[in-house]
């Protein structure tokens, strides 16, 4: 079965390095045209999106505020005028000290919520608005193995924002299937990124390893084909679902 995603305009958040960069790749392989949102990597997210093709653009946006988030979509919307698909995947995991003081600690988990979480939910908000009016859609979201498991304490805003990013989208399945709006989930453990290398760093890679059921961490290109399944339309009937890439570290 081949997967074809030609004529489909994909929104990517986060898709000008790691995990995003990798899905951008495998959509455009696909035949999508990816609109592929940064926040600082312009020129990676340019030269990614040249390398792509298919029409597919970079947009830039800070996810830390709200209005860009909504004028994010807006934008991609009006440059090729619809989307077919939301991948909500951008994504922060900040360190922090609960025995810290109180404003840094408030401060990291306000910044991660609105990220990984708000952010989302505003990106979703108009992509449902959109979808309503196009006849559907469908939105991925890439959330975490700590959504259902939890993380080591100084990361619990990293594991709570992800957990509510389930809820979120299990609510979007629930209550917009009859309008053609699908959504699905992906949980990825440690895939091979600068985003964990901070956590290799501090408990090394043998540790994070052990943790696993294979002998070696997820790459990009490992999740990569369920994000082009999931968008695809083969999928449609597990709206809802949520899906472990993870090397067997958490098996729900």
């Amino acid at each position: 079965m081949k997967i074809s995603l030609k004529d489909n305009v994909i929104l990517l958040t986060g898709g000008s390095r790691g995990i995003g960069a990798g899905i951008a790749e495998a959509l455009g392989e696909c035949g999508a045209t990816v609109a592929i949102h940064y926040r600082n990597s312009e020129e990676s997210a340019r030269e990614l999106a040249q390398k792509i093709g298919n029409g597919s653009k970079a947009f830039q946006a800070d996810l830390q505020i709200p209005e860009a988030c909504k004028n994010l979509f807006t934008r991609v919307k009006e440059t090729y005028g619809k989307v077919d698909s939301l991948i909500n995947n951008a994504g922060i995991a900040l360190e922090m000290d609960e025995e810290g003081e109180f404003e840094t600690w408030l401060k990291a988990w306000q910044q991660t919520l609105q990220v990984n979480l708000l952010a989302s939910a505003i990106l979703s908000r108009e992509a449902i608005g959109h979808f309503k009016q196009n006849g559907g859609g469908r939105i991925v979201f890439v959330s975490s193995r700590a959504a259902f498991r939890g993380d080591t304490t100084e990361f619990m805003a990293y594991a709570a924002s992800k957990g509510g990013m389930v809820a979120l989208h299990r609510s979007i399945a629930r209550g917009l299937g009859k309008d053609n709006i699908k959504s699905f989930l992906v949980a990825p453990g440690f895939i091979q990124t600068d985003m964990a290398q901070q956590f290799i760093d501090q408990y090394g890679e043998e540790y994070v390893i052990d943790d696993l059921a294979l002998n070696e961490l997820t790459q990009p290109k490992d999740l990569a084909p369920t994000i082009c399944f999931l968008v695809s339309g083969f999928m449609d009937h597990a709206t809802g679902c949520s899906i472990d890439v993870n090397a067997g570290s958490y098996v729900h």
